[in-house]
């Protein structure tokens, strides 16, 4: 299991706005890989500066093969993604 932490490029909410409908669909054709996934919100809570998703995935590579197939990726949102290894102990 991994937790990814996406962070959008300065200024680039339109595409976001632009990809997220094809984003979630990719997300939603792929719940039995996803733990828990939504946007990082500015402060204000009025706009979306990012992503944190957890995702179940056996190893590294099968992960960042499904990183890259995310409309959100193929657009060039994010500035930066980290990617940690993840273990859930609760609930």
């Amino acid at each position: 299991m991994f937790v990814v932490h996406c962070q959008d490029k300065p200024g680039a909410q339109q595409i976001r706005l632009d990809n997220r409908a094809a984003h979630l669909d990719f997300l939603k054709a792929n719940l039995d890989k996803i733990v828990l996934a939504g946007p990082v919100q500015t402060e204000d809570r009025t706009g979306m500066v990012g992503s944190v998703l957890v995702l179940n995935f056996a190893d590294r590579a099968e992960l960042d093969a499904f990183l890259a197939q995310d409309p959100y990726a193929k657009a060039g949102l994010f500035a930066a993604v980290t990617v940690l290894p993840y273990k859930k102990v609760l609930p």
